[in-house]
């Protein structure tokens, strides 16, 4: 049977060139940029802006609100990621900064209207995000062939499977296929006339690991080596990076270890730090450094069934919320066993373990560890057997997608976590 297409059936969703324009990123990002320069200038000056200090303003609105939308594009692909809630933390510290650089290259311009600027672009960019909404759910046609079935689940997405090599009437966002698998010429024609009309085809398990944010370890193996390599100049850029931003914190963080050692001394006697070995980058062991968050001598006492754990002190449960034993850490990024972003480093016990289950478990080590991660955002702390294995898949995603785009978002939402407390152990 050979495959065709009607006119109007099985289209691309969003084809037509109404919707190709309203819909568009560029479209947006354009008249955004039009209202977020153009809107406030006529305001503060009406048609008489032709001036030095008016074009410094509008040039550098404009460029404060495209480096911020284009920020906020590009870490909203990521999963579990709304990009509404990242539009004002970009938009204040993208017009912040350009404020500054302005203020330090002495050049004239009008605060007044860089505001009314920032006003605008904060609502335009929500208001857009917010009509856009209701299509963001999106609707995928399954090929229901091979291992497809393991993938294809929830996730807010409307998944439409096909009982024969056809798309009918149905207007979708993409095709998913298992493409490791045995498809008969008539599937493979049909794959062929998708790609042919523009429809994405979507090999089904790297369409999953899309959508959780997660690399299951049961297939692990069908990454091939060549996509998990990573980018050996942004690893090196990273590490500059770590060394100064570290470097500059410490006359931040002193004081607040100084003050944290008073207290956890007064709430139990005994050594402040914390020590322990991990296995970090390539291999190799290192001393972990934290503030003590549990009683010297805890006795017998065990968490409890509900995840209470009563070895931990009263000061500690503070520290542990806001994370701030963790700063201590700072030290190991100086010495370079650990970045500031990245896998959290296990005992060198469990690591062992893990090994002899998944011997693909060793190229965790491809990267330096992390004080943070994307497991620890987008799953907190965990103990359990169980939760620790999908600590990893996530830790692999991060491997996979080693990348300052990545590194931003956990970034952000590293600081959330640190004022909300959430995810705390």
């Amino acid at each position: 049977m050979q495959t065709t297409f009607q006119s109007d059936h099985g289209r691309l969703r969003h084809s037509r060139w109404y919707e190709r324009i309203l819909l568009s990123f560029r479209t947006n990002l354009v008249l955004g940029f039009l209202l977020t320069t153009i809107l406030p200038a006529l305001w503060e000056w009406g048609w008489h802006w032709h001036n030095r200090s008016a074009m410094i303003t509008m040039v550098a609105s404009g460029i404060a609100y495209l480096i911020a939308i284009s920020a906020v594009h590009a870490i909203s692909r990521f999963p579990g990621t709304r990009a509404l809630v990242y539009i004002l933390p970009f938009m204040t510290v993208a017009y912040l900064v350009m404020g500054v650089l302005l203020q330090a290259c002495q050049l004239a311009f009008s605060a007044e209207t860089m505001v009314i600027s920032y006003v605008i672009s904060l609502c335009a960019a929500g208001a857009g995000y917010l009509v856009a909404a209701r299509y963001r759910i999106r609707k995928i046609a399954v090929v229901p062939m091979g291992q497809v079935g393991d993938f294809c689940q929830q996730h807010a997405v409307d998944w439409r499977w096909l009982q024969q090599p056809d798309l009918k009437d149905m207007r979708v966002d993409g095709v998913v296929a298992d493409l490791k698998s045995e498809m008969s010429p008539e599937w493979q024609r049909f794959l062929a006339d998708c790609m042919i009309r523009r429809i994405p085809v979507h090999d089904a398990q790297r369409f999953h690991e899309e959508l959780t944010g997660k690399v299951g370890l049961e297939h692990v193996y069908q990454n091939r080596y060549g996509l998990l390599v990573t980018n050996g100049n942004y690893e090196i850029a990273k590490r500059a990076v770590d060394f100064i931003v570290a470097l500059s914190m410490l006359p931040l963080i002193l004081p607040v270890i100084g003050m944290a050692a008073v207290l956890i001394r007064r709430d139990d006697p005994g050594p402040v730090f914390f020590r322990q070995q991990r296995a970090g980058f390539q291999g190799r062991e290192f001393d972990v450094y934290k503030l003590r968050s549990m009683y010297v001598d805890p006795g017998n006492q065990t968490p409890t069934a509900d995840g209470e754990d009563p070895r931990i002190t009263r000061i500690g449960r503070k520290l542990r919320k806001y994370r701030i034993d963790e700063l201590p850490q700072l030290f190991n990024v100086l010495k370079g066993d650990m970045s500031l972003i990245g896998p959290r480093p296990e005992t060198p016990s469990l690591t062992e373990a893990y090994e002899r289950d998944i011997p693909f478990f060793r190229y965790r080590h491809v990267v330096r560890p992390g004080i943070t991660g994307w497991a620890q955002i987008e799953q907190g702390y965990v103990s359990e057997v169980e939760g620790s294995k999908r600590k990893l898949e996530y830790d692999f995603y991060y491997i996979k997608n080693f990348s300052f785009r990545i590194d931003i978002l956990i970034l952000v939402r590293t600081i959330r976590t640190v004022f909300t407390g959430s995810g705390a152990r």
